[in-house]
Parts: C-alpha cells; sequence; structure tokens
C-alpha cells in the first residue's frame, strides 16, 4: 500500500510543478516547493484518510509551501518602489479613465487562450505585485493575511493590487483582447 500511495503523490508532479510555477515565477523554487510538498505529503502519509482527494490535499500542502517559499523570498528583498508613472498615464487630471477599458467577453475567462496570454502578463509584473496578487486573487489571502506573510502595510498592499489590476488590465487588452 505504501508503494502506491508514493507512486500516486508522484504522479501529480507535473501537476504541482506548473501550479507553483505559476504562483512563485520562479522554476527553481516551484522545484523546492514541490520537494518540499512532496516530503511533507509522503512522512504525513498516515495522515491522510482519504476524505478529500489526494490532489487538493496536496495542494494544500502546496499552498503552504509557496507561502513559505514568498516569505522567504521577502526578507532577502528589498521593497518594490513606489513608481506610479505607468498607471498614471491610464487617468486624466481629473482622475477619470483617458480610455474607458471594456467589457471582457463573457466566454473569456474559460478560453485557454486567454489563460495563456494572463499567464504572460503576469510574468511582466514586477515579482512583489505579481506575488501580492496571486495570493489575493489565486490562493484566496485576505489583505491582513497577505501584510502579515510578506511584512506589508495595508496601504502598500492596496497599491500593489491596484497596480497588478492595471497593468494587467492593459497587458490584457493590449496582447490579447485586441487579437479577438
Amino acid at each position: 500500500m505504501a508503494g502506491d500511495f508514493r507512486a500516486q503523490v508522484e504522479a501529480l508532479r507535473p501537476y504541482l510543478i506548473r501550479y507553483a510555477s505559476l504562483e512563485l515565477r520562479n522554476r527553481e523554487a516551484a522545484e523546492d516547493a514541490v520537494q518540499e510538498t512532496l516530503l511533507a505529503a509522503l512522512a504525513a502519509e498516515a495522515g491522510f484518510r482519504g476524505r478529500s482527494n489526494l490532489r487538493t490535499w496536496i495542494t494544500g500542502i502546496l499552498k503552504h509551501k509557496i507561502v513559505d517559499a514568498i516569505r522567504r523570498s521577502a526578507r532577502d528583498r528589498a521593497p518594490d518602489e513606489l513608481d506610479t508613472g505607468d498607471v498614471d498615464r491610464l487617468f486624466d487630471e481629473s482622475g477619470h479613465w483617458r480610455d474607458a477599458p471594456q467589457a471582457w467577453p463573457d466566454d473569456v475567462l474559460e478560453s485557454r487562450q486567454f489563460l495563456a496570454a494572463l499567464d504572460e502578463c503576469l510574468k511582466r509584473l514586477p515579482a512583489r505585485t505579481g506575488q501580492v496578487f496571486l495570493l489575493r486573487e489565486h490562493l484566496g489571502f485576505e489583505t491582513a493575511e497577505i501584510c502579515k506573510e510578506l511584512a506589508l502595510t495595508p496601504t502598500h498592499c492596496w497599491v500593489l493590487l491596484y497596480r497588478a489590476r492595471m497593468a494587467l488590465r492593459e497587458c490584457l487588452g493590449k496582447g490579447w483582447l485586441d487579437k479577438r
């Protein structure tokens, strides 16, 4: 039975690598997080009772390992500079959109092409901005949790989320929606 569990866990490795790579945006960090996850899962085999899907259980472990990796990298890196130049050009002097964004078609979020374009746009974000966005929008962390994990003030966190959303909107608008 132990060999079967190990084989099932190892079979999830490609999925876990893709997931961690999206979150961490660094192949080596993703490999490390997945390796730690697999070791933790194998060590906790007796604790897995089968009440949830094995993939769901291991993804939960991976999420914690990703947060740990982000926390470690946040300690080792200086905070992003507060450069609002790119965002400011989207608005006029009164704070209104220069060119109001279009509503996205309903089928957009389910499209493989969209997900590929989103992944490319996420890679272009500054590292800290991308981390904050993914923690909030993909992993579902609350702002207070993000601030605690990354040692940010709430204001800085909101600024980074705003910048990420504006940059993604612009990137997707120019790079993907215009091609549809």
